[in-house]
């Protein structure tokens, strides 16, 4: 009779932590600048509500739009990038065309040559987020690929932010 010795778990199988908190959906206080976008009509899925991948894109629209407006981002001429290397979105209530978004932003961690934005999403006028989330931005530059450091302007604008 063959018997077989007992294998300790492998960690790397074990099921993954979960937070004991349960996010949620959090107020427009949380946020210190607000964008508008526009829902339109491919947003929609089939099941008549925006599509969780169209969420992202807003993330990026809302954050990239504000630093090119505040002066500090290039993306035609600059020399550094954003490279997104982290993301997550937690969802609340469902949001569909044609409603107007308002895009809360916030930065909640500011390091040398990245950043972590985090970004609430609002059906217009209401107080609440149907969605919020997060993404991270590693500053390169542009032909290298290699992080960074952000300009004093670029600081003062995150800063505002914080």
């Amino acid at each position: 009779m063959n018997s077989v010795e007992p294998q300790p778990p492998n960690p790397a199988l074990a099921a993954p932590q979960q937070s004991s908190t349960k996010p949620e959906a959090l107020p427009r206080s949380a946020y210190r600048v607000f964008r508008p976008i526009t829902t339109r009509w491919m947003d929609n899925d089939v099941y008549g509500h925006v599509n969780n991948v169209v969420y992202y894109s807003w993330f990026d629209t809302a954050v990239n739009a504000h630093l090119i407006e505040q002066g500090v981002l290039d993306i035609h001429n600059g020399e550094t990038i954003g490279l997104v290397v982290e993301t997550h979105c937690n969802y609340f209530a469902p949001l569909a065309f044609p409603q107007t978004i308002e895009a809360g932003i916030r930065v909640a961690h500011l390091g040398n040559a990245s950043i972590r934005y985090e970004v609430g999403l609002f059906a217009q006028g209401e107080p609440l987020t149907a969605a919020r989330g997060h993404f991270v931005h590693v500053y390169v530059d542009k032909h290298t690929r290699r992080p960074k450091a952000m300009s004093e302007s670029f600081i003062k604008v995150l800063e505002s932010l914080s």
